[in-house]
């Protein structure tokens, strides 16, 4: 015997939740399952214990995808402003952090516990350490074999995540089903991961790690960033970092200006015509950490009076601190990526329903998707309209 349902979702997730409350408010039958031992899991670790859970200016463009304009209709559909009354019908207190970016003052286990309330308001039917052993269609119907028994659906949604931080228990399993029901795959890559040096790259920077600068600026192609930039033991990270690492091809350089507001010619200029028996190293430790500066001037320049150089040579020092290349050797990897680059194509989906143009009545959404934000917010906000598209439609 199987327990039938109309909608049967894969995944309790940030997208399979607002599915699973969407289509329950439909008066649809749902099951949501999860093969974790709780619900929202990296939801609970997001943004720090505080959830960044949506941000105020979402567009298409905060995407990276291989059709720019499939997130178009979904993000259109339930906006940042939807989600913002949800959180204010629960009363949690929220503050913008930076650039639109909106946290829970308090804790993000409030989050959980909101979309929990929902899917109990909707009569969602949560089943949590429920391993899927296999699904099929047979006929109209989809038969879905677990570990805690049989299901049959009418629809099936797929919001099973991506490869990202696989000790919250994120396995390729969303992938694998597409491409069993016949989808095809974008490459899957980490995204917003600390970006990795080795060998000649790293051994001058080794003693940097623990060494933050509030604003710098990183370049790849024409894509720029600016946020806080952090040395690791390892290479690199922050958030200028990560949002630059989704860009980023192995075997190219990354621009940091490591001083986006200052111009750092006129700065030395002025300083050598003031105090031209300044020395080098201390007028930079002015403007950067100490170490920084330290390390930089072991690099490159010899710690001289700034009265020393020439002008032409201020624009040289100048042109490092604002263009420094740095080749990175690698990404951190899965293990640190916030997020999975690549995923189902979007040419094989619904861009208003998230619904498989192969095989009816399967849906995915959120991060299985070839659908991945900027660092911000723009991931949830992305989980919350692909989920709100496909439970208005499964």
């Amino acid at each position: 015997m199987s327990e039938h349902t109309e909608v049967f979702i894969i995944g309790a997730g940030a997208a399979g939740l607002m599915c699973a409350i969407t289509a329950g408010q439909r008066g649809r039958k749902v099951i949501l399952v999860d093969h974790a031992n709780r619900i929202g899991k990296k939801i609970l670790m997001s943004g720090g214990g505080h959830c960044n859970f949506t941000n105020l200016s979402v567009a298409a463009a905060n995407y990276l995808s291989a059709n720019k304009h499939f997130a178009k209709s979904a993000l259109a559909r339930y906006t940042p402003e939807n989600f913002i009354e949800l959180v204010e019908k629960y009363q949690i207190a929220y503050h913008e952090k930076e650039a639109g970016q909106l946290f829970c003052d308090g804790s993000s286990k409030q989050i959980v516990a909101m979309l929990a309330g929902e899917c109990q308001a909707a009569n969602v039917d949560i089943h949590t350490q429920c391993s899927i052993i296999s699904c099929k269609k047979e006929e109209d119907i989809f038969h879905i074999e677990s570990n805690q028994g049989n299901f049959s659906a009418e629809s099936l949604v797929i919001a099973t995540g991506g490869l990202s931080i696989p000790s919250l228990g994120a396995s390729g399993f969303g992938y694998q089903l597409g491409q069993q029901f016949g989808h095809t795959l974008q490459n899957t890559r980490p995204g917003l991961v600390p970006l990795t040096l080795t060998g000649r790259a790293h051994e001058p920077l080794s003693g940097l790690a623990g060494v933050s600068v509030s604003s710098a600026e990183t370049h790849f192609n024409k894509q720029h960033f600016r946020a806080g930039l952090l040395f690791t033991h390892r290479g690199l990270s922050g958030p200028v970092i990560l949002q630059i690492s989704s860009f980023w091809q192995e075997g190219k350089a990354v621009e940091i200006d490591l001083l986006p507001e200052l111009d750092v010619y006129e700065y030395l200029r002025q300083l050598k015509m003031e105090k031209p028996q300044s020395f080098l190293k201390s007028s930079l430790s002015e403007i950067l950490p100490n170490r920084l500066a330290q390390t930089m001037c072991d690099l490159y320049w010899h710690n001289q009076p700034l009265g020393n150089y020439p002008d032409l040579e201020l624009a040289s020092i100048a042109q490092k601190l604002q263009q420094w290349s740095i080749l990175p050797s690698g990404t951190e990897g899965y293990r640190k990526a916030e997020v999975t680059l690549g995923g189902i194509d979007t040419a094989e989906l619904s861009s208003s329903t998230m619904e498989s143009k192969i095989v009816s009545g399967l849906y995915f959404i959120g991060e299985v998707v070839d659908v991945t934000g900027w660092l911000g917010g723009y991931n949830f906000q992305w989980a919350w309209a692909s989920g709100y598209a496909a439970g208005n439609d499964a």
